[in-house]
C-alpha cells in the first residue's frame, strides 16, 4: 500500500481478486475492494496500533462468515468458518473459483468506450479492470497488469481527441503486441493450470503431431519440453519480460526445427513479429492423416521404468495421434491419464511385469474402442455441416435406443453436439471437455 500508492493499490486489489473470484460480480468484488483498501488506509499509516491489521481482518472474515456477506459467493465459505482465528482467514484466503475457459469480454465500440469513459472515468476503468482480469485472469499477472494500464491509457488518450477514429487505430496498433500476449498467456496458462508440466508436454507433442504429421517424434519432443519449461517458468512469474521474452525464444526454436517439415509452419514463421508467429502455429487446424506403418507400442518392462514411460508412452500417443488427427487433444489425454493409472496399479507391486501383462490386454481393448468412438464422432463433426452431424446423431440414436421419447432424443442430440461443437477442436477447453468425458479406473466414456 505505501510503496503502491492508494489509486494503485486498489486496481491490484480489483485485479488480483477478479483473477481469484473470475464468477463475481463487479458489485461483489467492489464490497471486497472497499474492505481490503480500507484495511490497508488504517493500519499502514505511521503510528498505528501494532494490533490494527489483526483486529481488522479478523473482522472481515467474521463478515465474510455471515451468509449476507456481499462478496463472492463459494462453497467452501461454510467449512472455512468452522475454524477460528487464523487458520479460518488462511482458508478463506485460500478460495478461490476455477478461471473462465470461455471469455466473454467483447470490447464496445469506440464511441461507446468514451460515452462510458465520459460519464465517470474511475467507473469505468474498474469495471474494465473486473472484467478484464476475470477473462484473462490466468495470464500472468504483470502481463495482465500491463495490458489494462496500457488499454486505459488509450482510452483516456483517445476520448478527448480531436480525431478520436484515427487515434484508437493508431493506439491499437501500437499495443497488438501486448493484446497478443495477454490472449495467448491466459490460453497457455489456462492449460497449465489444468495439465501440470508433465501432461503439458505430452499435450504440446499430441498439439504438434496433429497439426504437422510428417514431423518425428525427434523433431517435436525437445520442443515440447522447452515448452513446458516456459510454461512453468514464466506463468506464475512477477518478471514483467518473461512471457514475452521466453515465448519469442521459444517460436525462434519451433520455426528453425520445423519451418522445413511443413508448408504451414513455414509461412507462419515469415512474420516479423515473433508472438504473432506463435498464435499462427497455435490457431493451425489439424493435418489430414498420412499413411504411415504399423505403430510399435512400448513393453510390458518400458511402462514401469521411470523417465522411460515418458519416452515409450508418449511416443506411442504421439504416433497415434498423427495417424488419427481427427482425435483431439481432451480423448489422447484420457488415454494418457488411463495408461497412468496403469502403471501406478502395477508398478509398485512386486511382481509389477506380471502385473501389467495381465492387465494391459483389457486397457487396450477399452483404449481401442474408445479412440474408435471419438474418432467417428469428431470425424463427423468435422466432415459434415452441423444441421447434417445432428441428423446423424440422431439416426445413431434411434438405433442404439429404439425407445426413447422425441423429447428425450431430442436432449440426447443436442447434448453430445453441444459436447462435439466444444470438443471436437483443436485447443478445446482441457477442463470443461474433461469433465465431459469420464473416466473410471480404466474405461473411459462419454457423458
Amino acid at each position: 500500500f505505501n510503496s503502491l500508492g492508494k489509486d494503485n493499490f486498489r486496481s491490484l486489489a480489483i485485479i488480483m481478486n477478479s483473477k481469484k473470484f473470475s464468477n463475481a460480480t463487479f458489485e461483489e468484488i467492489s464490497h471486497l475492494v472497499k474492505e481490503v483498501v480500507s484495511l490497508a488506509e488504517t493500519c499502514c499509516v505511521k503510528g498505528a496500533d501494532p494490533n490494527c491489521y489483526e483486529i481488522g481482518s479478523s473482522a472481515l472474515s467474521a463478515k465474510s462468515c455471515d451468509e449476507n456477506a456481499p462478496y463472492p459467493d463459494h462453497p467452501g465459505i461454510a467449512a472455512c468458518c468452522t475454524h477460528q482465528g487464523l487458520e479460518r482467514k488462511l482458508c478463506l484466503a485460500a478460495l478461490h473459483q476455477p478461471p473462465r475457459e470461455f471469455p466473454t469480454y467483447m470490447e464496445p465500440s469506440n464511441e461507446e468506450l468514451c460515452e462510458a469513459f465520459k460519464k465517470d472515468p474511475q467507473d469505468f476503468a474498474d469495471r474494465f479492470t473486473h472484467e478484464y482480469s476475470s477473462n484473462y485472469g490466468q495470464a500472468p499477472l504483470p502481463v495482465l497488469v500491463g495490458s489494462i494500464k496500457s488499454y486505459l491509457s488509450m482510452v483516456g488518450t483517445c476520448c478527448i481527441s480531436p480525431s478520436p477514429t484515427v487515434c484508437f487505430l493508431k493506439e491499437r496498433l501500437e499495443r497488438k503486441t501486448l493484446s497478443i500476449l495477454t490472449t495467448m498467456s491466459n490460453r497457455i496458462c489456462s492449460r497449465y493450470a489444468v495439465y501440470g508440466k508433465e501432461k503439458s508436454k505430452f499435450s504440446v507433442l499430441t498439439m504438434f503431431a496433429q497439426k504437422i504429421p510428417s514431423a518425428s517424434f525427434e523433431d517435436i519432443s525437445p520442443l515440447a519440453e522447452d515448452s513446458a519449461e516456459v510454461f512453468s517458468k514464466c506463468c506464475g512469474s512477477m518478471a514483467e519480460d518473461c512471457m514475452q521474452k521466453e515465448l519469442s525464444e521459444l517460436t525462434t526454436k519451433i520455426c528453425t526445427k520445423l519451418s522445413s517439415k511443413d508448408e504451414k509452419i513455414s509461412d507462419c514463421c515469415k512474420g516479423k513479429n515473433l508472438l504473432e508467429n506463435y498464435l499462427c502455429m497455435y490457431s493451425l487446424q489439424p493435418a489430414k492423416s498420412p499413411q504411415l506403418p504399423e505403430i510399435q507400442k512400448p513393453t510390458d518392462e518400458q511402462l514401469c521404468t521411470g523417465t522411460v514411460f515418458f519416452f515409450s508412452y508418449c511416443r506411442f500417443t504421439f504416433e497415434i495421434a498423427r495417424r488419427q488427427t481427427n482425435i483431439p487433444e481432451v480423448f489422447l489425454t484420457k488415454v494418457y491419464d488411463a495408461t497412468h493409472n496403469l502403471v501406478n496399479v502395477c508398478c509398485t507391486v512386486a511382481d509389477s511385469i506380471a502385473c501389467v501383462s495381465s492387465k494391459r490386454p483389457q486397457l487396450r481393448g477399452e483404449i481401442f474402442k474408445f479412440l474408435t468412438k471419438a474418432d467417428e464422432l469428431c470425424g463427423e463433426y468435422n466432415d459434415l455441416t452441423f444441421l447434417e452431424f445432428k441428423q446423424k446423431l440422431k439416426e445413431s440414436f434411434i438405433k442404439t435406443m429404439p425407445d426413447a421419447t422425441p423429447a428425450s432424443l431430442t436432449e440426447l442430440v443436442e447434448r453430445r453436439a453441444d459436447f462435439a461443437s466444444t470438443c471436437c477442436i483443436m485447443n478445446a477447453p482441457p477442463l470443461y471437455c474433461g469433465l465431459k468425458v469420464k473416466c473410471h479406473l480404466f474405461l473411459c466414456y462419454l457423458q
